[in-house]
């Protein structure tokens, strides 16, 4: 049994040291646990940092991708390199490295397939009353749209299985972290938390920004996993909104007309008619994109089959390479 532990990194030659120091060289369960780094782009002395603190694996993008291309990255380096159990973790030594056995421990007792950690955000002093709302919104929209029961959904420091780091694949460019919850949900794939420990700030957050940069994007990526991940349900809602609101709307006109005062309300009839149809419209795409949906997620369940395929001859190929030597 192999563990990586792998950590997105842009620009952390300040706290990669540190956080390297802290990841455990063995971990009960495992025959092997091996440390990969994910260079995105990184302008300073971030490699170098990784390779004299002992980082076994470097993958580097040519230039900036974000966090999202660099977790999934990751994620293909470390299946390449035949990996049973990663774990994620970040730069600036966030998260307590000794709770690592804690995380892996569902996963290898068979209890779970992917596992956050949930950090105690109320107690957390650097983390602002708006983002500590955000991240309870964040999490709350997760629930819904994946039908999962995940306290801290927006935790970087998780860990999976081998067949589902297979099936992940993440649309998002801003971040991984609700993306991955939710198709965990979508595809049965079954996901729990344990209560993890935090260290202390040494840097201020990249995803952060400003309250308001992290608003903005707070919101545009609740609405878009629900429209990715829940098409019918929010397009169906919008659509009955409109169409009800006409409908009702009509129904004013009908009595006004029927009581002799119709002349006066043709607007309520005109605005009435727009709301109906285009309500009616909106029904309609719910249904188009419902059927998308399904379509991606064929493509998504044959993507992992052939992933699985490549997996079963790539190790073929080794035990035979192994026989010959």
């Amino acid at each position: 049994m192999k563990l990586i532990i792998q950590i997105p990194c842009f620009n952390e030659a300040d706290t990669l040291a540190i956080a390297l120091k802290a990841l455990p060289r063995q971990v009960a369960g495992f025959d092997a646990v091996e440390w990969l780094i994910i260079d995105d782009g990184s302008t300073d002395d971030t490699v170098n940092v990784a390779r004299q603190n002992g980082v076994d694996h470097v993958v580097k993008h040519a230039g900036n991708k974000g966090l999202a291309k660099a977790f999934m990255t990751g994620l293909d380096a470390c299946l390449n390199l035949n990996a049973d159990v990663i774990v994620n973790t970040d730069a600036d030594n966030q998260y307590s490295a000794e709770d690592i056995p804690l995380l892996v421990a569902p996963i290898l007792e068979h209890r779970a397939e992917m596992v956050i950690g949930e950090r105690p955000i109320s107690t957390i002093d650097h983390f602002s009353p708006v983002k500590k709302y955000l991240q309870k919104l964040g999490s709350w929209v997760v629930r819904v749209a994946s039908n999962t029961n995940i306290p801290d959904a927006p935790s970087g420091f998780r860990a999976m299985s081998r067949a589902t780091a297979q099936k992940l694949i993440v649309f998002n460019d801003y971040t991984y972290t609700l993306e991955t919850i939710i198709q965990a949900g979508q595809k049965n794939i079954t996901i729990t938390s344990v209560s993890v420990r935090v260290n202390e700030d040494l840097r201020p957050s990249r995803l952060v920004k400003s309250i308001s940069s992290y608003i903005k994007r707070s919101i545009i990526t609740i609405v878009r996993i629900f429209i990715i991940y829940r098409p019918f349900r929010f397009f169906g809602t919008i659509g009955t909104v409109l169409f009800s609101a006409g409908f009702l709307l009509g129904l004013r006109f009908l009595y006004k007309y029927l009581t002799g005062d119709g002349n006066g309300y043709v607007q309520s009839l005109i605005l009435a008619s727009i709301l109906m149809g285009m309500g009616f419209q909106t029904i309609l795409v719910a249904f188009v994109t419902d059927l998308l949906s399904a379509n991606r997620k064929l493509l998504e369940d044959l993507r992992f089959k052939v992933a699985q395929l490549e997996s079963n001859r790539n190790n073929k190929t080794d035990n035979n390479d192994f026989e010959q030597q």
